[in-house]
This record gives structure tokens, sequence and C-alpha cells, in this order.
């Protein structure tokens, strides 16, 4: 099968082409190399993969790359809560208009298979049981809360503490910032796009993914990223609110596979339809025990709770991946341990110098 993976010369991306590579897929990679993502560096082209250097909002650079392409990794897309409001026109022109450019390209040429990198970001807050109404979905935040300390969420009808669990597939869609507003558009995009053309599409839903090449100090990346990039510099780790928030660490190999056998399994679905599906590993952590396990693997220094937030940021959202596993048979390989052991003293990408790559062939658009 030949693949184009867009992003795929970014953190994600380039595990996603070494998977499908190494499973012999033919892969082209389109990239615009954000400086965001890449300081404006150029990296080599990813190994067994061509890489064309263009923006996904190139209409003429994608109807190029597309010939001959049986199927579409759609990556390429700014991340992230960004520095403040005013990156909402650069967020929705990347990952919205950018979507839209690809899908209509797509339509033209007649490729039919899409697997897109969705986020747990569209459900907002997780999933939440109040002891007396059952299972409620809090709004967002107060500001006076957050400035008390008071971060957990509570029931919007007795103000009762409630019980985070793990959100499913089926919850409802409540994006709370620019960045989650942007993915859910995506999918909404990729679902018409299928119905539209008779394609496949299916939206894997990333939980907090992390792992060797992530980028380093930068305002885009995940959370992860800032407490290793913290540790490199010999800095603690600065852990917001009181280090309680749950997320689910997935290891990057693992999203990975998963990409891998969304796309093997893309061809035999139901024509016109769509599908999203949480990828996550499926074990619950704490921001603070992620802050500690990583400044222990790396020998310090320990974690500071500072009580500070972020407008935007979610208390609890951790996945329920029965779904994924049940359908396609994936399973998560790297544990939490295992995992944060070794990133704890991988290279991360820096920004000012090309990520790591192969040799192959390198085409400007």
């Amino acid at each position: 099968m030949r693949v184009l993976v867009t992003g795929g010369a970014g953190f994600i991306g380039s595990h996603i082409v070494d998977a499908l590579t190494s499973r012999r897929h033919e892969v082209v990679v389109l990239d615009a190399l954000l400086p965001s993502a890449h300081g404006g560096a150029h990296p080599p082209s990813p190994a067994g993969a061509r890489l064309v250097v263009a923006d996904v909002r190139d209409r003429d650079a994608v109807t190029g790359v597309l010939r001959g392409v049986d199927a579409v990794c759609h990556q390429a897309a700014m991340v992230g809560l960004g520095k403040d409001f005013a990156d909402a026109p650069e967020y929705v022109g990347c990952n919205d208009l950018g979507t839209a450019v690809l899908l209509a390209a797509m339509a033209d040429a007649g490729v039919r298979e899409l697997a897109l990198a969705g986020s747990m970001v569209v459900y907002g807050e997780g999933h939440y049981d109040c002891p007396r109404h059952g299972q409620v979905r809090p709004g967002p935040r107060a500001v006076a809360d957050l400035d008390a300390g008071r971060f957990e969420p509570q029931c919007p009808s007795c103000s009762a503490e409630l019980t985070p669990g793990l959100v499913a597939e089926d919850a409802p869609a409540d994006p709370r910032n620019v960045y989650a507003a942007t993915k859910l558009a995506q999918e909404y995009l990729a679902s018409a796009w299928a119905r539209a053309t008779g394609g496949h599409a299916v939206s894997l839903r990333y939980h907090n993914v992390y792992g060797p090449g992530m980028p380093r100090d930068t305002p885009y990346a995940g959370v992860a990223s800032f407490f290793r990039s913290a540790l490199a510099r010999g800095e603690a780790p600065r852990v917001f609110e009181d280090g309680g928030q749950r997320r689910d660490f997935v290891h990057v190999r693992d999203v990975a596979a998963a990409n891998t056998a969304v796309l093997e399994a893309l061809p035999g679905r139901e024509p016109g339809g769509y599908a999203a599906y949480n990828t996550g590993s499926g074990e619950p952590h704490t921001i603070g025990e992620m802050a500690a396990a990583l400044a222990a693997a790396h020998g310090g220094p320990a974690p500071v709770v500072t009580g500070e937030y972020r407008l935007g940021d979610v208390r609890h959202v951790t996945a329920d991946s029965r779904r994924l596993r049940n359908e396609l048979g994936w399973q998560p390989e790297v544990g939490f341990a295992e995992g944060m052991a070794e990133f704890a003293t991988a290279p991360l990408r820096d920004r000012s110098r090309p990520a790591a790559g192969g040799q192959g062939d390198v085409q400007l658009s």
C-alpha cells in the first residue's frame, strides 16, 4: 500500500512512517516543517520515505503528492494550547482549512482511505459520576475557584464531589479551547467527506502521547515534553494545579501501531463510514505521578507543584480504549513505568537543529 503521511516529519508522524515502512508499505511524507515544531531546520527525509516540503493548504502540492496514493494518514496540525487566543487564526488555518484542502484533493484524486489524528480534547472534561445524580457533565471551571485552589469540578446540580471515570467514544463533544474546537471540526469534515465520496474515515482520538523525539522548549508541545525539557536543563518540572489531574499517557510507538492497524483495515470497512476510536494506554495516572516518575528516572531535580493553572485545561480525562482493542485487535505494549524510564533519558527534538532521519528524496514544493 502507498500511504501519504501528512506531518510525517513531526514527532508522531515520524514514528508512523517508521511503523509503516517496517511493514513494507511505501510512504510519501508531506510536511510544511513549521517553525513551532522544527525551528526552521530542514530535516533529511525519513528513512525509507520520500519527503515533500509543502503546506497541506497548498492545493497544487497536495494534488501532486496524491498521485498513486492508496491511503492518507493525516497528522499535520498545530497542537497544544498555544500561547493565547491570538493563535486562533493560525490554528484554524493549519488544522481546519488544511484538512478541507486535503479532503477536497482526495475527492478529486479518487483516494478513499483516511486515518485522521484526532484528540481526546474534543470531550472537554471526561466522565464523572455524582453519588446523587449519576453521570453528570460539569461545566467549565470558574476562575474564582481556580484562583482559590479549588480545582476539582463539582456536580452542576448539587455541588457534590465527583468521581472521575473513563470516557468512551459516545460521550458528547465539548471542546473548551481553540485547539479542541479545531480537532472536532476536523472530525466533522472527515465524516462529511466519507459520506460524500463513499470513502472510509477513522479518527484516532489520541490521549497524552509521549516518547522519544518530542520537540523540546516549545509552548506548543505537551506536558510530558515540558517536564522532560526542564529536566534536560537541570530544572525541576513545574506541575500546575495540585498535580492531581488524571490523564492517560500513551507511548508514541503504540500510537504508531494503532495508525498502522487502522490503515490496513480501512479497505474492508463500510463505504461512506466514519468512526472514532480512543487511543490510550488504559493506565490512568496523575500529572504529578508522571512528573515524579520522569524526575526519578532522570535523576532529579524533584517536581515542584505550583498551583498555577491555564484556562482551557480540563481536570480529568482518561480513555476507554476497548473499542479499538476489540474491533482492530490493537494492544498497547509500552507500560507507564517502562515508557517513562525510557523517555527520561531519550533524546528530544531540538528545534534549532535538524531532526534525525534517514536518506531519501527531498522535494521542495
